[in-house]
């Protein structure tokens, strides 16, 4: 019953958040943010599958939300597939892909239950995703159980929610809204019905606890190899986003089979 109840709460808190999260996706694409990412992505493939063009590749992306990512890998020339357990969400990511939506296979999914067969993807992506989950270690158990031998898992997170169990993070959180209120820079930490996403990550298991020392963790019990990058938001982060969560910087796990 647990389960059920915080699902369908994140169901419903991101389903009305879907238009504002689309527009926060759009202005990536429009922006310097789309090039810079682009570029990430692009490097990880290559410098995991050398000899293989990135068309031979069949990617799946969790928790697509309003299609930033999935859209990205598609004009890399990946094959896409993009979930997410939201309707509106999927909805938002048909219209900003705009005429690569229908070369993008969009499915409303459950990132921790998935209905693809063992070993099915080539790579397995997600961004600002797992920390939302009320079981992580299953959601990554199932990710790991549709790579492919060979395969390639990157996990784009961060500590988002450490602020409402641990003092130091607190005090840190409230610096950077305060030095984004002082250098005119708008506060992003704060979104829409953003108590109710409180509430949720009160009762999300990684709320509490330090990444990504734990993903490491969870993939080594997995089976997989893994390495933590946590300087990859000097790369892919606009200036403003690095003022905002300078307390909470985004990280990369890549992991492979």
């Amino acid at each position: 019953m647990y389960k059920k109840t915080i699902i369908d709460e994140n169901k419903a808190y991101w389903t009305g958040r879907a238009p504002g999260y689309s527009a926060v996706n759009r202005e990536e694409l429009a922006g310097p943010r789309r090039k810079r990412w682009k570029a990430c992505l692009a490097r990880e493939f290559a410098l995991h599958f050398p000899d293989r063009p990135l068309s031979d590749l069949r990617v799946l992306e969790v928790g697509t939300g309003p299609g930033f990512f999935a859209i990205l890998l598609r004009e890399l020339g990946l094959d896409v597939t993009a979930i997410d357990l939201t309707p509106a969400m999927l909805a938002e990511a048909k219209e900003n892909a705009g005429h690569l939506a229908g070369l993008i296979s969009f499915m409303e999914m459950n990132a921790e239950a998935l209905s693809f067969e063992d070993a099915s993807f080539d790579a397995v992506i997600s961004r600002n995703l797992t920390w939302n989950l009320p079981h992580p270690e299953e959601a990554l158990a199932e990710w790991t159980r549709v790579l492919k031998p060979g395969g390639l898992l990157l996990n784009f997170d961060a500590n988002w929610y450490a602020y409402l169990f641990d003092t130091s993070a607190q005090a840190a959180y409230e610096e950077d809204r305060a030095n984004s209120a002082r250098e005119g820079i708008p506060d992003l930490n704060i979104g829409e019905n953003f108590d109710v996403m409180e509430d949720i990550a009160r009762r999300v298991p990684l709320s509490r606890v330090r990444r990504p020392a734990w993903d490491l963790q969870q993939f080594s019990s997995l089976g997989l190899s893994s390495e933590a990058d946590e300087d990859i938001w000097q790369t892919v982060w606009s200036e403003e986003e690095k003022l905002n969560f300078a307390s909470t910087p985004l990280f990369l796990v890549r992991a492979s089979r």
